[in-house]
């Protein structure tokens, strides 16, 4: 092995140590939590020094999103928040593998996704529920195919447009 290869090994496998440690230093003690920040996460003041880092960390980072959002930001969230909360196991789970799904997306694709969401959002609402209440009504195959054909009609205005 080269001396080159093995200089890169080595800072490969400091810097594999290293990342635990700094997720560790990202998520701090109580104490050690500015005001705002206690102020927020005061609901998991008992517990908050005895959950994993991780969690820790991931909760600081919504704490400080939450300290840059506008008021009208903060209503959103917690309306999302209560929805989520209402959701049964189930539908949390189906959320989840869906978000996922978004994100593995290609951007077009994603790009695509939005438009056509903002398409529904600005229909009328009795019109969204009719949509809303026959889409819960198909199947896994029948979804499936309105799907692809909504793809298809897509990607021939994309053409035409061209």
């Amino acid at each position: 092995m080269t001396e080159h290869r093995r200089m890169r090994r080595l800072l490969l496998c400091g810097l594999a140590c290293l990342l635990p440690a700094a997720v560790i230093a990202a998520a701090p003690d109580w104490a050690q939590l500015g005001p705002e920040q206690q102020r927020i996460l005061a609901p998991l003041r008992e517990q908050w020094d005895r959950l994993p880092a991780e969690r820790r960390h991931r909760l600081l980072k919504g704490a400080l999103r939450w300290q840059e959002m506008n008021p009208e930001q903060r209503a959103r969230a917690r309306a999302r928040l209560g929805k989520w909360q209402a959701m049964s196991p189930e539908q949390r789970a189906r959320t989840r593998r869906n978000l996922e799904r978004y994100r593995n997306l290609p951007p077009e694709e994603k790009r695509r996704f939005r438009q056509v969401l903002k398409r529904l959002r600005a229909l009328p609402a009795q019109r969204r529920a009719e949509l809303r209440q026959r889409w819960r009504e198909m199947d896994d195959a029948q979804r499936e195919q309105v799907m692809e054909r909504a793809l298809r009609r897509q990607q021939e205005r994309a053409r035409r447009r061209n």
